[in-house]
């Protein structure tokens, strides 16, 4: 007899596959609206550019004269970009002017050395701006290869001294090149790690070469990597990494130690070190450098110190753009300029010179910067507690007086101020423990402040979203939302998301909304990841107190590092980043990876570099089973004493394009592996009215997925013609 077979929307993770009878388990690339599962919308590149390092803001504005910009702040460069061009806007932090014969060259080697009129501070992965450069006599390089281009530093030789790296070896050696130098401001790591010893940050001692490479050969959890002896590692290259004394690598958790540098081998290889766990690593794992810290004692023997990610935040004040990176200085950025897009950033005179966030309170119009300094201008006075707002509509008047509105006010509860975010009757301010809001009140105290949610602080600075009046996030203990009232949200996939997350790169963690879908989107790294990898999305729209709706995607097609919904530009867009690819359109020797720029909700397929590729989706269900009964007959989804019998199924999709493929999983016992039915997998074409498919199991389950380009479905009420069979 038919049967049908309908499914509870959301995915139910936190029980097992039996138990989620008339439920969906799992599945990837896929959404739910109305109640039903259907394959998520594609994206389509911006531009055709690969940016440089890793995009860990985006802000969308528009000038007074209708041009639309996107700002991405990467944790190298700050682009805007806008009718399909990325300009380069990033702050100089100094100019060090006309440099006669201070490039020099070596012989067969790719390193050239610059040395600077004074003392800079500059560290590896920093970026320079060359100008006017005369190459070294007899180098074989000519101008063009450097006039007006950005070069990542390689090496810091010393305070006045670095090294970048050129495509080719130089032909000569030779010290009398000449050049123009300008430093970018820099603005931190692409990853987020735990690091040994003191002198994180400003307090003790900085962080001197925080460099990345990748495996070039996998690495067992019992052998070595390619080339290896048993007692070394092949890396793509040692550029950056200490060469003497004992020193340390972290490849996914595992902390290893090396004890010197052969080409491009780490030798004296011990592995496991410092409690971690021996483990296996694919070829091209990032490869961290965890032992390359200037410090003032000796190194701990924990990683009971995180190094902070470059980030930034961005917002604007009518056509001004407001730019502040992450515990550094903000600064400001003018798009009605008739040569805006060949300007550049500064710094805002007067403000405060190192903060953790910052937005503009609107419509009162004030700069607010939370975890900033007591005393501006002076960095050793960084309070992560600490609220600071400029007087309204003036963004360089800091100072409170009488005749002014500009103010300051320290947080209570809690130790660091995480975020924040402009609500719609509030801004919401998250420490690690606690929620505020932050209301404006005028004179004359222009902002009141209280204390609405204890226990539930904000688990890393882009890990909240304001939507229609409510505020949801991700905290370390759960998710929440705030309506006025604190409520921790129900989620049945929440063992499945904290149980394997990478607190270490909890800055990392990005929460978006697509309201097309009613959709808010957390987008995270899994515990052997330092980058984001995975996403799970609450549909706020289709949920009930009754049945919230979660989903998850575990892929690496779909996880972004940035996402703003639609409204400047009509569709949501979004960022990827890409760690083990270094060729950027705009830096030499980088060694950051590369994000690219998405449009979402365009098409089914995703398109990258012209190149149009599918988005494979599946879903699957729970195993459901029979009962019978003399006098009821079948009872579908019963207490699986018999064997159930599938002879046919009849198909059901509201929209389909292209081929859609249907398996049944069958097993006898809820510990069994499923088996998928022997003449499976089905092929349904949008003319397919039923397909025979003679299944046998004691318990079923459905799994709907695609695999080429130009599908699409959205999957309807199937129906099974079902017998059931002996007990045994």
């Amino acid at each position: 007899m038919l049967q049908k077979i309908g499914f509870l929307p959301g995915f139910n993770k936190q029980i097992t596959a039996t138990g989620a009878e008339a439920q969906w388990t799992g599945g990837e690339n896929v959404r739910f609206r109305y109640g039903t599962p259907e394959k998520i919308g594609g994206w389509a590149q911006l531009g055709d550019k690969s940016l440089t390092g890793a995009v860990r803001a985006l802000h969308q504005m528009v000038n007074k004269e209708g041009i639309k910009y996107s700002i991405l702040g990467t944790n190298r460069i700050l682009y805007a970009y806008s009718g399909g061009v990325y300009y380069d806007i990033h702050p100089i932090k100094t100019d060090f002017g006309a440099l006669t014969d201070k490039l020099s060259c070596a012989s067969g080697t790719p390193t050239l050395t610059i040395t600077l009129s004074t003392t800079s501070g500059m560290t590896a992965g920093d970026i320079l701006l060359l100008e006017n450069v005369t190459p070294p006599t007899g180098s074989g390089y000519s101008a063009a290869d450097f006039d007006d281009k950005k070069f990542m530093i390689t090496s810091v030789v010393n305070s006045t001294s670095v090294t970048i790296t050129m495509g080719s070896n130089a032909n000569s050696t030779a010290t009398d090149g000449d050049l123009s130098v300008k430093w970018y401001y820099p603005v931190g790591p692409a990853e987020q790690v735990g690091v040994y010893g003191w002198g994180i940050s400003q307090f003790g001692g900085t962080v001197t070469s925080p460099r990345t490479t990748t495996l070039n050969g996998a690495l067992g959890d019992n052998v070595y990597g390619t080339g290896g002896s048993g007692t070394s590692i092949t890396v793509a290259s040692v550029t950056g990494f200490p060469t003497s004394g004992t020193n340390y690598i972290q490849v996914g958790t595992e902390e290893i130690s090396y004890t010197g540098v052969s080409g491009s081998d780490l030798t004296g290889i011990t592995r496991a070190v410092r409690g971690t766990t021996r483990a296996a690593h694919s070829d091209g794992a990032t490869v961290t450098n965890t032992s390359d810290y200037s410090a003032w004692n000796q190194a701990a023997t924990t990683t009971d110190k995180v190094a902070e990610p470059g980030l930034w935040s961005l917002d604007n004040l009518g056509s001004t753009l407001i730019a502040l990176i992450f515990n550094g200085a903000v600064f400001e950025w003018d798009s009605d300029l008739t040569n805006a897009t060949t300007t550049r950033a500064t710094i805002i005179s007067g403000a405060p010179t190192a903060s953790r966030d910052m937005l503009v309170s609107t419509p009162d119009r004030h700069l607010v910067l939370f975890g900033t300094e007591t005393t501006i201008g002076d960095t050793t006075t960084q309070d992560d507690m600490f609220i600071r707002f400029s007087s309204q509509e003036d963004i360089t008047d800091w100072a409170p007086t009488a005749v002014n509105t500009a103010g300051t006010q320290r947080l209570a509860a809690g130790s660091r101020i995480m975020g924040s975010k402009l609500g719609r009757n509030a801004i919401y301010i998250w420490t690690d423990n606690s929620l505020f809001t932050m209301r404006f009140v005028g004179t004359p105290f222009t902002f009141a402040y209280e204390q609405v949610g204890t226990n539930c602080g904000l688990i890393g600075k882009n890990a909240a979203v304001e939507v229609d009046g409510a505020a949801y996030w991700m905290s370390d203990n759960g998710f929440f939302r705030f309506t006025g009232k604190l409520e921790s949200m129900d989620c049945l996939v929440e063992d499945y998301v904290y149980d394997d997350i990478n607190t270490t790169s909890n800055q990392f963690i990005y929460c978006g909304i697509n309201n097309l879908f009613g959709e808010v989107m957390w987008f995270y790294p899994t515990a052997a990841s330092n980058v984001v990898d995975r996403c799970v999305v609450y549909s706020y729209l289709d949920s009930t107190p009754q049945r919230p709706i979660w989903y998850t995607n575990a892929n690496s097609l779909y996880p972004r590092t940035t996402w703003v919904d639609s409204s400047v530009f009509g569709l949501p867009h979004a960022t990827l980043y890409d760690a083990s690819t270094d060729t950027s359109f705009d830096v030499i020797g980088n060694t950051d990876g590369t994000s690219i720029y998405y449009e979402h909700e365009t098409g089914v397929n995703q398109i990258k570099g012209g190149v149009t590729a599918a988005i494979p989706a599946n879903i699957l269900s729970g195993d459901f089973d029979i009962t019978q009964d003399q006098k009821q007959g079948i009872t579908f989804r019963g207490d699986g004493e018999f064997v159930m019998r599938v002879s046919r199924f009849l198909p059901d999709f509201i929209t389909q394009a292209g081929n859609t493929i249907v398996e049944l999983d069958l097993r006898n016992f809820p510990n069994q592996t499923a088996a998928s039915s022997s003449l499976g997998p089905f092929t349904i074409t949008s003319s397919t009215n039923y397909q025979s498919c003679r299944a046998r199991g004691r318990s079923v389950a459905v799994k709907i997925s695609n695999t080429a380009v130009d599908t699409n479905w959205k999957m309807g009420t199937f129906r099974l013609d079902v017998h059931a069979g002996g007990r045994r």
